[in-house]
């Protein structure tokens, strides 16, 4: 039990910020942050801390945080996808905020570079310029888009989970002369562009020619991009994958891109991370390996946290909650 003393020399609210966050939020008086190393184990001298910033924590980090920490009551991680600190095992009435919104401009921005790089076939130039070679077919008089899609200029791009960072990347890809679909739980229109419902998909896969998966961890999302959806796809599409490896099975993607079945695919996210040394996706001359590199730049951390924090004293309702 506390005495009185600790009572009030006691901070109303102790939140603990990560090293890994470069900007210092500013904090109300009567709100003291402490930095820790998400890559330790929280020091004993923390573990009466209200609030819990994740950037960066593994999987056995926020584990023992979760089993540690006397009264925290919020954890607020700084990732799109809150997917470890969800796993990690805190309590059901520890509120849990994302990132939502931190990561839409870098990971637009390496989702348009990953559809770029195979669309005008870098790989395979890089392949040729390591073999000091002229690749003369991939230069001269090209055919837009039969067989092989060659310029985004005219094609079809599907976008399966249109949410925030689908909202920064179709404008820019529509920029290039694409047309962009989204998929969603439910149909409708969203930022400008017209949005399929995910039971009526398969419509639109039939006639894509980049199918680019944001798509969260979930158990509704598990393999959700399956054979089955692969096998929808016409032989010229294809996959780029910068939301969650869990949504791809990556076993049936590497089936249909040695088949022929779909041309190729750029994955930044694979099921297990980081990537086994023994996969063969590595060795796939038709599949782009990217190593998570999409986000890593949450812009605006501090803004969102101090916002929150601002709600949190005044009992209002948080930002970015996520339904537990």
């Amino acid at each position: 039990m506390r005495t009185s003393d600790e009572a009030t020399t006691r901070p109303e609210l102790l939140i603990l910020l990560p090293t890994t966050l470069e900007e210092d939020p500013a904090l109300p008086p009567g709100v003291r942050g402490v930095r820790y190393d998400p890559a330790e184990r929280l020091p004993d001298g923390v573990l009466d801390a209200d609030v819990l910033v994740a950037w960066g924590n593994g999987r056995r980090q926020l584990r023992d945080a979760a089993a540690r920490l006397r009264r925290v009551r919020w954890v607020a991680s700084l990732a799109a996808g809150p997917d470890t600190v969800l796993e990690a095992g805190f309590a059901p009435d520890v509120v849990v905020t994302s990132g939502r919104g931190l990561h839409d401009g870098p990971v637009a921005e390496h989702a348009l570079a990953l559809v770029l790089a195979v669309v005008r076939r870098v790989p395979d130039l890089v392949r040729a310029q390591q073999d000091h070679r002229w690749a003369g077919e991939l230069g001269g008089i090209q055919p837009l888009h039969d067989p092989q899609v060659r310029t985004l200029a005219g094609a079809r791009v599907l976008v399966w989970g249109f949410g925030s960072i689908a909202a920064r990347l179709a404008p820019l890809l529509a920029a290039l002369g694409a047309q962009v679909t989204g998929v969603a739980r439910t149909a409708g229109v969203r930022h400008g562009f017209p949005v399929v419902a995910q039971d009526e998909v398969a419509v639109e896969l039939a006639r894509t020619d980049v199918l680019v998966c944001l798509l969260p961890q979930t158990p509704a999302t598990h393999h959700l991009v399956d054979a089955a959806v692969l096998a929808a796809l016409p032989p010229r599409a294809w996959v780029v994958n910068v939301g969650r490896g869990s949504t791809l099975d990556e076993s049936a993607l590497l089936a249909a891109v040695r088949s022929g079945a779909i041309a190729g695919a750029a994955l930044d996210v694979v099921e297990r991370e980081p990537l086994d040394p023994a996969s063969p996706l590595w060795d796939e001359p038709r599949v782009l390996v990217s190593p998570h590199a999409a986000g890593g730049r949450p812009v605006g951390a501090a803004a969102l946290l101090e916002r929150n924090v601002a709600a949190l004293l005044a009992g209002r309702s948080l930002e970015n909650v996520v339904e537990r």
